[in-house]
């Protein structure tokens, strides 16, 4: 053993080991505070963009319209470029649990000649955990966006009861949806007259689903009560509460898409009647991916707007085409629609069709979509 004045250079190498580790341990405790510091600062410096996103979709078509009522040709006949729907969209993100989005809703209103601006949704969200998430505002109702997901091409047409006005897709009001094992639900208790009248009401409506997804299969059960809006203080007696019951089942992968949708109403339209009245419909869809951008689609949809006072009035529609999506942000379709109406009139995403006796809408044209 070597001593050096007195001590072994065995015991000043372990105090040179150990002043080596403390002084380790002392930077890296260093760091650590310098990078708490940091991300604190990062966070309260921070500015509401870092949380901020803002994005918009808008619908668009450049078509030809054919239209006749009992023989008579309409003011939408001829060839014109559309802009069906532009929402712009902004979303804020508080924390994990709470978040805020605003959507307006632009639109080209015929009647008025002048384009129409609506807040779409505008809501506050919590997000509790994956089975339940609360918001409070206008926001989407259970049923159509739902099923326009299952769709897939909702930027060339409605689906089934949003095109025949038998539904809404936002209202005002108070939304719970989550996931409990492999149901996923969605529950609105609102107003009653959809996201463009905000008002107040008498009552409250309630829209609901459930639906489970196996293997590529979706089904789906669904349901509406309420007044529509129309049970107002002061206003025209509200004699029946309308219903909607609604079910689909469908298919979806990457390549094939095929689905049916069903809905039965009673009183839909007679709210404010004495006279009762019920209604259904059905929607067959179905679309083919053939190439990595290339898709065809059709579907076809048969109503009995009033099956009780008028039994013979029917309308039916249908539609094909081919997409193309060349980027991103773009989708493009080649599609001809035709819609005829016996016996009535109903109003419909495409307007008024019918007549007394009958009428036929057709459209053929470029059908697009632009989001960011």
């Amino acid at each position: 053993m070597i001593l050096v004045g007195g001590v072994t250079l065995a015991c000043l190498a372990g105090v040179a080991n150990a002043q080596t580790t403390d002084q380790s341990a002392d930077i890296e405790q260093l760091k650590s505070k310098v990078a708490a510091l940091e991300a604190a600062q990062k966070k309260d410096s921070g500015s509401w963009a870092d949380s901020t996103k803002i994005s918009g979709r808008m619908y668009f078509d450049i078509s030809n319209i054919d239209h006749k009522s009992d023989g008579v040709s309409q003011s939408d006949n001829g060839t014109s470029f559309d802009i069906k729907r532009l929402y712009i969209g902004i979303d804020h993100k508080f924390d994990d649990v709470w978040s805020a989005n605003v959507t307006t809703d632009f639109l080209y209103d015929g009647t008025a000649g002048a384009t129409q601006i609506y807040i779409k949704k505008a809501y506050l969200e919590a997000k509790i955990s994956p089975a339940l998430a609360i918001r409070a505002g206008s926001t989407d109702m259970p049923w159509i966006p739902f099923v326009e997901g299952i769709y897939g091409y909702r930027q060339y047409e409605q689906t089934l009861i949003d095109r025949t006005k038998f539904g809404t897709s936002a209202d005002w009001g108070v939304h719970a949806a989550g996931k409990l094992g492999p149901v996923d639900y969605a529950v609105a208790v609102v107003d009653g007259a959809g996201y463009k009248h905000p008002f107040r009401s008498k009552g409250v409506d309630v829209e609901a689903r459930v639906s489970t997804q196996v293997s590529g299969f979706t089904f789906a059960l669904g349901g509406y009560t309420g007044k529509l809006g129309k049970d107002v203080e002061g206003g025209a007696p509200d004699y029946h509460t309308a219903t909607r019951y609604d079910a689909l089942a469908a298919y979806t992968n990457k390549v094939v898409r095929v689905g049916v949708e069903y809905f039965h109403a009673d009183d839909w339209a007679n709210v404010n009647t004495v006279a009762s009245d019920s209604s259904d419909g059905y929607s067959v869809f179905g679309s083919y991916t053939f190439a990595p951008k290339w898709s065809v689609l059709a579907k076809y949809e048969d109503v009995n707007p009033k099956k009780d006072t008028v039994s013979n009035f029917e309308e039916k529609y249908y539609n094909f085409g081919i997409s193309y999506a060349p980027t991103k942000i773009v989708d493009l379709a080649l599609m001809y629609k035709h819609d005829n109406a016996k016996n009535g009139s109903l109003s419909t995403g495409n307007g008024t069709i019918g007549g007394l006796i009958k009428g036929d809408y057709d459209e053929i044209g470029i059908f697009g979509q632009l989001r960011y």
